[in-house]
């Protein structure tokens, strides 16, 4: 259902009624009644309501009433109010008021909690059953859309839970939410290991819908649970973050089921096809590769080349193919270097932990692939650049091709230190930033008279994504650089929620006003700020704030 304009201050009035007289009591509270009343928040959040922010901005709520938000958090709502009451800037509080619960708010689809049926804790899958079939659909699950699109994406919901993730502990609602997730991410794995986001679950019972693509995919896949196929290197190492990242904060290995140690042994199958290079090394055979895609379309980072191919692979590099970038769009060089890197970071950390699970031997054979991973990164993805010195490159082939450019979307080059790769301080990053930060250095870093950052070819030449200069503020040591930055996506944001993309020349050519993979970004960088530099959001003498 979306309302009509004309009825938007009616609604800002009834959330307002709500939120601001006490109305938010029980976090269990049913809102199915209350659906069919509730506005198609992909509208929704294209105007302004109020109250608006006590900054010079006077920035809007884009809260929807509690009775239309898909899921509730009283922790969650301790944050907002902790964080208002202590933040500066009026203007970044009303934005982190918006951006920090919008996935809760807006894109939970469907969660179980399984308490019904709960899956069992496993060391490693029973033999005497079928890891195809048993305890499908289980347990805890959790749909989460990426926002005006329903479907969702591996590594936009990944990205989206991150930022409540330091919250599982201290709320059960919220660490069933991520175990559902993870629970929900293992069966799309199982059932279309190369695709990159899903239609709702079976269970769920609701509708799926088309992309409006014509796709011819190798593995064929099942339109109405699959939304896109693309298959890309970082949607399965968003699956094991997702998973990593919870047992970091909560200790927990709830979510090692029978199906989750399933999906593991998928993502290992395709780690291991990938890595195949395009010609045998020795006889120059033609090999092929698992997976191809083709899409009738005129843009050409829509579809793969050589008949969904993709152009040739070396042999002997140790880096894993990927087909697509994290942007949805092709890669030119299939080795694509950041997801690489983030691939061999989760490899590592699912050893970790399972080897506090007891499973010793899975757990070394991880860390050997990581480590490996690891050094053929180093090995392959570093080049020798005339003007900065030692950098990553973007892409490369194992023939000597490189791409030197970096995109806004994650995991990005920019993103090296947040994936866990290295730190900051590493001189070949150092060098990377200042190459890719660069207008010389990078051919999507776009500046204009409103706005300046990266890019990338999914919107063309003109829109930067507030994203990098977010990711830009989280790897950086220097005040100026991130409050200007900061300042820059504040600016942008004057409908109260974080852009997919900004127009350089024109701030008020923005696209996608729900995006809440963005938003969740912004959420993250404010929580990194208040806990690492927290007199750039409380002033001189201000302490740290913790969540976790």
């Amino acid at each position: 259902m979306i309302w009509k304009s004309s009825l938007y201050p009616l609604l800002a009035s009834v959330v307002l009624g709500d939120l601001y007289q006490g109305a938010y009591q029980d976090p269990l509270l049913d809102n199915a009644k209350y659906a069919a009343a509730c506005p198609d928040y992909r509208t929704y959040s294209q105007y302004s309501h109020g109250p608006y922010s006590d900054g010079p901005m006077r920035l809007p709520f884009q809260r929807p009433s509690i009775h239309c938000r898909t899921f509730q958090s009283d922790l969650v709502e301790k944050v907002i109010r902790d964080l208002n009451s202590t933040m500066k800037d009026r203007d970044l509080a009303r934005l982190f008021e918006n951006a920090f619960p919008n996935t809760l708010d807006t894109t939970v689809r469907w969660h179980v909690d399984g308490t019904a049926s709960p899956a069992k804790p496993s060391k490693k899958p029973s033999k005497s059953q079928d890891p195809i079939t048993s305890e499908k659909w289980q347990g805890a699950q959790s749909f989460i859309v990426t926002g005006d699109i329903n479907a969702e994406w591996l590594r936009d919901s990944t990205n989206q839970l991150a930022q409540y993730q330091p919250l599982a502990k201290k709320d059960k609602r919220i660490e069933n939410l991520i175990v559902g997730a993870i629970n929900t991410q293992a069966e799309f794995i199982i059932e279309s290991p190369y695709c990159n986001a899903f239609q709702p679950p079976p269970p769920s019972g609701l509708a799926p819908t088309g992309n409006g693509q014509g796709d011819t995919v190798h593995p064929a896949y099942e339109p109405t649970f699959v939304f896109e196929c693309k298959y890309e290197l970082d949607s399965l190492a968003a699956f094991l973050s997702l998973s990593n990242q919870f047992h970091r904060h909560t200790g927990s290995t709830a979510f090692l089921t029978q199906r989750w140690y399933t999906a593991l042994d998928v993502v290992l199958e395709i780690l291991d096809a990938q890595s195949q290079p395009t010609f045998d090394a020795k006889t120059g055979d033609y090999y092929g590769n698992a997976y191809t895609f083709q899409r009738r379309t005129e843009a050409g980072t829509e579809t793969l080349s050589l008949g969904g191919m993709g152009n040739p692979l070396a042999a002997g590099t140790g880096l894993i193919r990927s087909t697509f970038r994290p942007s949805d769009d092709a890669t030119i060089l299939g080795f694509f270097i950041p997801a690489n890197a983030m691939m061999a970071v989760e490899l590592k950390r699912a050893g970790e932990v399972l080897k506090s699970a007891g499973n010793t031997e899975l757990s070394s054979t991880l860390a050997k692939r990581g480590n490996a991973l690891e050094k053929a990164v180093w090995d392959h993805g570093v080049i020798t650049s005339k003007t900065h010195g030692e950098v990553f490159a973007f892409e490369v082939d194992g023939y000597g091709s490189q791409i030197l450019m970096d995109d806004a979307n994650l995991p990005s080059l920019l993103s090296l230190p947040l994936l866990g790769f290295l730190e900051a301080s590493n001189k070949i990053y150092q060098n990377t930033r200042k190459m890719i930060l660069s207008k010389a250095g990078n051919p999507y870093y776009l500046k204009g008279e409103d706005f300046e950052g990266i890019g990338g070819p999914h919107i063309g030449l003109q829109h930067a994504w507030p994203m990098s200069l977010l990711v830009r503020c989280m790897t950086s040591d220097d005040d100026g650089e991130i409050m200007q930055n900061l300042h820059a996506v504040r600016n942008a944001s004057t409908l109260g929620l974080i852009n997919e993309s900004v127009n350089v020349g024109s701030k008020g050519d923005t696209t996608r006003s729900w995006f809440a993979w963005a938003n969740s970004v912004y959420a993250q960088t404010i929580l990194d700020l208040a806990k690492r530099k927290p007199h750039l959001l409380f002033g001189d003498g201000g302490k740290p704030y913790l969540i976790g």
